[in-house]
């Protein structure tokens, strides 16, 4: 932590990323989860879903794992003891997902109908092909 520790003027601690992505050893686990940083070490052990799931998430960003989940409101009142501050602002774009997504997500459609109905109209012109070919060698 050789970075000089950042409070804001209501009192919140600011942590740099490069700072929060040393701490993901045995010894000190933080993740971040909508822009605050947890300290999850001695939850280790204690977490339902077995410390691997944690240490995967060790030093980074753990929002879409922790939503995709789905924890229960007890869950999250617990999480926040653990809270040790917030993601320094001037680091939070490095976290933003790609607008893209939506995007992919839109254009996902259409893929999906041409995965379907193309293969299925080839092969029943296929099918009609080879019966008018066969009837005629008859």
């Amino acid at each position: 932590m050789g970075e000089k520790e950042e409070k804001s003027p209501d009192g919140v601690r600011y942590f740099k990323l490069s700072e929060i992505e040393e701490q993901n050893t045995f010894k000190s686990t933080w993740i971040i989860i909508h822009n605050k940083v947890y300290d999850v070490t001695k939850f280790l052990e204690e977490h339902p879903g077995g410390e691997e799931v944690l240490r995967e998430q060790a030093g980074g960003d753990a929002t879409e794992s922790f939503e995709d989940v789905g924890h229960s409101t007890d869950a999250r009142e617990m999480a926040q003891d653990m809270i040790i501050g917030e993601l320094h602002p001037d680091d939070r774009d490095k976290l933003a997902k790609p607008v893209e997504s939506l995007v992919t997500t839109l254009h996902e459609e259409p893929s999906w109908w041409s995965n379907w109905v193309i293969p299925a109209l080839t092969a029943a012109i296929i099918t009609l092909v080879y019966r008018m070919c066969t009837q005629d060698s008859e």
